[in-house]
């Protein structure tokens, strides 16, 4: 590893070549502010186009100002940060930003969040001495996602975490100049691109110029109606974050207090989504487990690797991107999905009250879940399974809105019987944690014995892509696990190029799993943060009494009671979907 020596702020510093100026300061505990610059750990960006300006720094023996973001340290290298030429030119830049940009700070979704709003107030502007025209553009509102370009700063940071960190490619810079946008090709609409509504570009955005499609006031409306029996679910990504809202360190798990939080908000019923993620892991384990032993029967029509379901941001993906591989995906809805017809099929006519008068509410890490419980395979004679889905981020703004003091709320259990659930379920919040869920039940099935240790720490941590090798007693089941869709692009080109030696790969959409979701508390990319939150499932996990999805009692009792069996007539009917080829609608207006 060869190493450069460079002075920064009279402070001297040894780095490894090709480390950025910006990089090299932060190790001498110097901030050097940005706009457009975001970081991901173990993710590569290349060519990052360096277009706010706003991070430039003083080079000694450099004529001009250079962007600390993507100039390279040197060996003897002088630079100044804050220099007054600096201070002076990092003040005109954000001047000129601000001067296109629509003065809406009281009504931006983004307001306190902003940190565009964050960077004025630091460099002290309180006046735009720069008055002209302003670029205006379309409002472009789709499913899950609302681009407001009015707001758009070209940081670019959405394109880069569109295409070089998730390869979806929907997001580009087009036209120049006063016209230039962020947009899809041909500035169709995001709902005509391949989006996937992964909500990564959300997460990165630094102003109002996306964010996600808001159903907070829906949800207040079917609250107040008196026809209405309106229930929760939560999934299990967003107690481990919902904490940061409210001041509380990353990692924090407050189940009790959120399940508090929303009785207060007047919920008839505060369900568990956990509890439909045992549901899955009955229905996916079944599947595995059917496809392999087919498959060792020498039935050659068994298509393997079988790959996990539950992610809509990835099932987007592979329908627009790779459709000629979309048998092979398991059928089973995700847990969100399979929630919604149990409690309007079931729980419903226990409690005597017409399918339409419930209302399904869910709270997700997830952006891409607002998209997912429109799609109409997911809607029975025109009624949603789930009627609407907020963020945890519109969940913390509902209760801060109701005056609600979270830090204060004792502990509270979700209601029976669709509150119940097993570790195995809490963990699918992680990268790793569908598939490990799925080991156990799966084991104890084929092999008909008790697993000594539950925990498969062999399917645990946070590189992009890995693989493990479970012993089924015998049986090697080879295993693989990506997380981010531009990891999930590299094991599908693998299965398209017969490289795959996997029985099974489990694949979420967000780096981290759903705990990195479009929809939690921002991050901006600390990988630290998101290894906390993992953490956390994983200590509630391990506290809990059952930790095996088929050891649920409520689960038994609603196969006994309801469902039949896994696999089964009723199951299929309810709990199993079916995926589209979309690769030929990208771009097609109607």
């Amino acid at each position: 590893m060869e190493l450069v020596k460079l002075t920064i702020d009279g402070k001297e510093t040894e780095v490894e070549k090709g480390t950025t100026i910006l990089q090299a300061a932060k190790t001498v505990g110097i901030d050097i502010p940005t706009l457009c610059f975001f970081e991901l750990k173990d993710m590569h960006i290349e060519n990052r186009p360096g277009s706010c300006r706003i991070c430039v720094v003083e080079v000694q023996g450099r004529r001009n100002l250079a962007p600390a973001c993507t100039t390279r340290a040197d060996n003897g290298m002088v630079v100044k940060t804050h220099s007054i030429r600096v201070l002076n030119a990092r003040r005109t830049v954000l001047e000129l930003i601000l001067s296109d940009h629509p003065a809406e700070c009281l009504t931006c979704p983004k307001a306190g969040n902003c940190e565009l709003q964050k960077l004025a107030e630091q460099l002290g502007v309180r006046e735009i001495p720069y008055q002209g025209a302003q670029s205006t553009y379309r409002k472009d509102t789709s499913p899950a996602i609302i681009r407001n370009v009015d707001k758009c700063i070209m940081c670019r940071r959405c394109e880069m975490m569109c295409n070089d960190v998730q390869t979806v490619g929907a997001l580009s810079a087009v036209n120049r100049g006063f016209m230039a946008v962020v947009a899809p090709a041909f500035e169709m609409n995001l709902e005509k691109s391949p989006c996937t509504y992964c909500g990564q570009c959300v997460s990165v955005c630094p102003t109002g110029a996306l964010t996600e499609v808001d159903h907070s006031r829906n949800v207040i409306n079917v609250l107040a109606d008196p026809e209405k029996t309106v229930v929760i679910q939560t999934a299990p990504a967003v107690r481990a974050a919902l904490g940061e809202e409210f001041g509380l360190e990353p990692g924090t798990l407050v189940t009790g207090k959120m399940v508090a939080a929303l009785k207060r908000l007047g919920f008839d019923y505060v369900f568990d989504t956990d509890f439909a993620a045992d549901l899955t892991i009955m229905e996916e384990g079944s599947e595995l487990l059917d496809r392999l032993t087919r498959y060792l029967k020498g039935d050659k029509s068994v298509r393997l690797p079988i790959l996990t379901s539950c992610c809509p941001g990835w099932v987007n993906f592979f329908e627009h991107q790779f459709p000629e591989l979309r048998d092979i995906p398991s059928t089973a809805k995700s847990p969100q999905q399979m929630f919604g017809p149990v409690a309007k099929e079931y729980f419903a006519k226990k409690l005597g009250i017409d399918r339409k008068n419930m209302i399904v509410v869910s709270v997700m890490p997830c952006v891409a879940k607002k998209y997912e419980c429109q799609r109409e395979e997911f809607k029975m004679n025109g009624d949603p399974d789930v009627n609407y889905s907020i963020t945890t981020r519109e969940l913390a703004h509902l209760i801060k809105q109701s005056n609600i003091d979270f830090m204060a709320l004792p502990d509270e259990e979700f209601d029976a019987p669709l509150g119940e659930s097993t570790g195995a379920s809490v963990i699918f919040g992680t990268t790793g944690g569908v598939i490990e869920a799925a080991c156990r039940t799966a084991y104890e099935v084929y092999t008909g014995k008790k697993l000594d240790k539950v925990d498969f720490n062999q399917l645990r941590g946070f590189e992009n892509i890995r693989h493990a090798t479970i012993d089924f007693d015998g049986l090697p089941i080879n295993i693989g696990i990506a997380h981010g869709l531009g990891n999930a692009r590299k094991l599908l080109e693998d299965i398209k190029e017969g490289r795959n030696h996997f029985h099974a790969i489990e694949i979420m959409a967000c780096p981290g799993g759903c705990i990195g979701g479009g929809g939690q508390p921002y991050h901006h990319g600390d990988s630290e943060i998101l290894k906390k939150r993992a953490a956390a499932l994983y200590r509630e996990d391990a506290n809990k009494p059952i930790r095996k999805s088929h050891e649920n009692p409520f689960i038994i009792e609603l196969y006994k009671e309801f469902l039949g069996k896994p696999l089964g007539e009723k199951s299929h009917q309810l709990l199993h979907t079916h995926y589209f080829d979309k690769s030929a609608s990208v771009f097609i207006e109607e």
